[in-house]
């Protein structure tokens, strides 16, 4: 069997979840849906199976990281700068504390369905086995916007070659990705320390890679300061040579707006915390401790929590990132 060491990012704040989601309080450290866990623990409890557990994060969430997961190796990167330089940082803080170690790498604010092992494990496999950078991919079952897709090429058996990842699309250009038979990116990968990093040198985060080679904790923190953030599949993922993936035999949702959570909660409406609605559907309500109403309206989001509330139509869900992109600017968020 591979040694596998599974690796959760759990640096973000997942903005389109506001306001429960704030800086203090990121996306990871709820819990959503019918699950009193956060995800990040129900992540570390479905990667349970992997011989190592880390967890990489920014410093002002450490501390909330260890309580959550108190079996995680906690890595506080230098600085946080999206999930390219997270995950070239626990590439190597993997490679030197696990050297013979494949990496299984989890964000760590999804909900994932029943079947993620025997996936899981078959990336980590196939990563071992052949060198590449291994994604899994997700079957859709709708043409959704808001996630990239990947493009299968050859069939390789209980995986497949990828021709191309594929960004965002508008609607009619993800039924067409639907057609050709493309899965979902679900941000999952699969991959050992030494063919990340050797994929990570030839992109943007060559500094940073460099910068890690050398040990020199204060080149890596000037490496880090000086790189834009970038996402893993912009700066690596995109760019690599041999990149397979491996069809996810299980469910998921990203969480990542409010209206996720009419597809994850039953009923006429998705309610969260204390709520009465009378002649209204279709609209999602979240609070913390305080009662939320809705009367004669439908497809609505409304979110109480702490001294903030976001209404908003559900279809326009993504745009609460515009509400956080105002609220950074006067340093309210």
């Amino acid at each position: 069997m591979v040694r596998t060491a599974a690796v959760l990012l759990a640096g973000g704040t997942g903005t389109r979840l506001y306001p429960a989601s704030r800086s203090h309080r990121p996306k990871q450290f709820l819990a959503l849906g019918d699950d009193d866990r956060s995800l990040l623990r129900r992540t570390a409890d479905r990667a349970g199976f992997a011989d190592d557990l880390f967890a990489v994060t920014r410093a002002e969430y450490a501390d909330r990281v260890r309580e959550e997961v108190p079996e995680a190796t906690v890595l506080v990167e230098p600085a946080g700068r999206d999930t390219g330089p997270a995950l070239a940082y626990a590439a190597s803080e993997v490679r030197e504390r696990a050297p013979d170690a494949a990496m299984l790498c989890l964000p760590s604010d999804h909900v994932v369905g029943d079947g993620f092992r025997e996936t899981a494990e078959t990336a980590v496999s196939v990563a071992a086995e052949t060198g590449a950078l291994v994604a899994l991919g997700v079957e859709p079952d709708r043409p959704a916007t808001g996630y990239g897709y990947v493009e299968p090429g050859a069939d390789r058996g209980d995986h497949y070659a990828v021709a191309q990842f594929r960004e965002k699309p508008d609607e009619a250009t993800a039924r067409e990705f639907l057609a050709r038979g493309c899965f979902w990116n679900a941000g999952m990968f699969a991959w050992t320390p030494a063919a990340f990093l050797d994929a990570a040198r030839r992109g943007p985060l060559g500094d940073v890679v460099a910068s890690l080679e050398t040990g020199d904790e204060d080149a890596v923190a000037a490496a880090f300061d000086a790189v834009d953030p970038v996402s893993v599949d912009y700066a690596v993922m995109e760019r690599a040579d041999d990149v397979r993936v491996v069809p996810a035999a299980f469910d998921w949702d990203d969480v990542g707006a409010w209206d996720a959570l009419l597809r994850l909660l039953d009923g006429e409406n998705a309610v969260l915390g204390d709520a009465l609605t009378v002649d209204a559907s279709g609209n999602v309500l979240a609070s913390d401790d305080k009662h939320v109403a809705v009367v004669g309206a439908d497809d609505l989001v409304v979110a109480a929590f702490d001294d903030r509330v976001l209404v908003a139509p559900a279809e326009d869900a993504q745009r609460v990132r515009e509400v956080v992109a105002e609220l950074r600017e006067d340093d309210l968020f």
